[in-house]
């Protein structure tokens, strides 16, 4: 044997243990039949249909989010009104995309007109409101309604990915679903109890901080109206207490209690910069959130809190009161929120914290749970399949081609192998599609191998050596393989690229196991004919 075929089949020998301990080897190496099994159902990641595991379609409210850019406006608009003095009577929002202005003074009405103009006339058109000769209507754009649709799915689909893999489960499916009803489809693989993971998706993480208009509490909001006059102050809110927490309560007992707050907040969760679960100082067994802000938000909140000084402070999550501080001091970057938090109920708080806030909430429409034993019956069907086209495909290599199908039938088994460790090493999920493009592989690995075999056959008909015959084979046959190939992994890369999950999977297997077959049905099995041939002294007939 020559150097260089030695060194060809020492490379080729660690290529296979590598990939048979990147198979079995990892994470502990195997002593026994059960922990190598048990390490190859680790490595080998099963999607929904092999595995089971649960199915979500989740519908995005974004009207929500269409309301609050609504309310935000109003916000802003009645504050840059009073900074220049523009007399009016209510700037007022009359539903999800239209805001009224009432009365506005006729003398200031070009500068009135000219805030708008430089402020909102990319989201707003302006127009008289009829049967109010100073009063002016603006009407959010079907532009800008489209454009906080598409960021309020684009923002939901990243914080649900961002929740879901902060829980470490396997390999989710998050992708939006359909091409409208702005749902999103989420799949879980294993997860045989969903509830927590449901949980945490569905939190809104909508984190506020607002300020406490009035210190009284109520019952409830009809004991307000009552003590109110029917009449609910302008800018304000009546937000309830969270039911589960006692620190908004004085017991166990206590009723749900009302609060009236200011309906615009300093803070929001997008001005987190951190939050952590920490064991509370002041309970002991019960736990807190901890949370940073950005220095934006510093900015805001330090003059915030030293203007309101001995006032209270609601820590407002999915609307609802977890609790009303005293501020006794300015506070600039930090805070908690406490309550009644057990160390998980802490630690998933702060998970959606850190994930960001959706920007509206979630419905579920749909959901079902694909069971174990149908997953099982998927991988048993696939892994026949797969089994009956290999030996269908070496039967006829080993009578149509004698010992060369042999070399054939290594090269294709060593591609399996490769493919397989691949899977493992990437983390790629291996789903039904995927099982499919394994058996297109071994039909592309057989094709490599009969166009190699064939350009072999004719240079020996006419009238070459074996050692030629089989150097001219490959090397004509080598572009033809390579154009096959180059043709369907960029097919495959478009698959990828516009399909969704199994369609995924299946591109994924294809293209690993193509580039898989370009080493083993030219290198490989090059090398194997080199080592034949110095074995019969480059004498004796090829067998092909």
């Amino acid at each position: 044997m020559t150097p260089n075929l030695k060194y060809k089949a020492f490379f080729i020998l660690i290529v296979i243990l590598a990939c048979i301990y990147a198979l079995v080897g990892y994470p502990t190496f195997p002593t026994s039949v059960a922990q190598l099994k048990d390490n190859l159902s680790q490595e080998i990641k099963l999607g929904l249909d092999l595995q089971g595991g649960t199915h979500l379609i989740l519908q995005v409210q974004v009207q929500e989010a269409i309301a609050q850019e609504t309310d935000q406006t109003v916000d802003r608009l009645t504050t840059q009104l009073r900074a220049k003095n523009i007399t009016y009577d209510e700037v007022r929002r009359i539903d999800d995309t239209h805001i009224m202005v009432r009365n506005v003074d006729p003398k200031q009405l070009d500068a009135f007109r000219d805030l708008v103009t430089a402020q909102y006339a990319n989201f707003w058109d302006m127009s008289p409101t009829a049967g109010d000769q100073a009063g002016y209507t603006l009407t959010l754009r079907q532009g800008a309604i489209a454009q906080i649709q598409e960021s309020t799915m684009t923002q939901s689909l990243e914080t649900i990915e961002r929740r879901i893999n902060a829980l470490g489960l396997t390999e989710p499916t998050i992708q939006p679903h359909g091409r409208k009803d702005n749902e999103i489809l989420v799949q879980r693989p294993g997860e045989g109890d969903p509830t927590r993971a449901k949980a945490v998706i569905q939190a809104g993480g909508q984190l506020e901080l607002k300020l406490v208009a009035d210190p009284a509490t109520y019952t409830s909001q009809a004991d307000f109206m009552q003590k109110h006059g029917g009449v609910l102050p302008a800018g304000t809110e009546l937000v309830p207490s969270d039911p589960h927490n006692h620190a908004t309560a004085s017991g166990p007992d206590t009723p749900q209690a009302w609060y009236l707050l200011d309906r615009a907040p300093i803070i929001t969760g997008r001005d987190l910069r951190s939050a952590t679960e920490n064991r509370s100082t002041n309970n002991p067994g019960q736990y807190q959130v901890n949370f940073s802000l950005s220095a934006d938000a510093a900015k805001r909140f330090g003059p915030f809190t030293e203007q309101h000084l001995h006032q209270q402070m609601a820590i407002v999550l999915e609307k609802s009161v977890y609790s009303a501080p005293v501020i006794n001091g300015r506070i600039d970057d930090s805070g908690e929120i406490s309550g009644n938090f057990s160390q998980d109920s802490a630690h998933d708080l702060a998970l959606v914290l850190r994930a960001g806030a959706l920007p509206a909430s979630i419905k579920y429409l749909e959901e079902r749970t694909v069971g174990p034993s149908l997953g099982a019956d998927s991988i048993r069907h696939g892994v026949q399949a797969s089994v009956l086209s290999l030996l269908v495909v070496m039967i006829f290599m080993l009578v149509y081609y004698r010992i060369s199908g042999a070399n054939a039938v290594l090269a294709l088994v060593l591609n399996l192998v490769i493919l397989l460790a691949a899977l493992a090493v990437f983390g790629a999920v291996l789903t039904l599609p995927g099982i499919a493009g394994v058996i297109l592989t071994i039909g592309m690995g057989v094709d490599s191998n009969v166009l190699v075999f064939e350009r072999i056959r004719e240079e020996l008909r006419n009238g070459k050596s074996a050692a030629s015959a089989v150097q001219a084979g490959f090397d004509k046959a080598f572009l033809t393989i390579i154009d096959t190939h180059v043709t369907t992994v960029v097919s495959a890369f478009f698959l990828f690229l516009f399909g969704t999950g199994p369609i995924r999977g299946f591109a994924i297997t294809l293209t690993i196991g193509l580039i898989a077959n370009v080493f083993t049905a030219i290198y490989v099995s090059k090398t194997i004919f080199q080592y034949h041939l110095a074995k019969m002294d480059r004498q004796a007939e090829l067998s092909i």
